[in-house]
């Protein structure tokens, strides 16, 4: 019997990318927060003191 691990693995680096891609400092345009807009709503894209990023609503 296969190994369902490897084979979902094998699966997911076929599979093409469905979105755009952009860096987080395209996002950030050199700040260190970024407001998105969504449904109404704002959500907060933020670069932690290391370095992590950080969504918030």
């Amino acid at each position: 019997m296969a190994d369902p691990v490897s084979a979902h693995l094998r699966q997911t680096e076929r599979r093409e990318p469905t979105g755009r891609r952009v860096t987080s400092g395209e996002l950030l345009g050199g700040r260190p927060e970024l407001i998105i807009v969504h449904d109404g709503r704002e959500y907060r894209l933020r670069v932690t003191q290391n370095g992590k990023l950080i969504l918030t609503a």
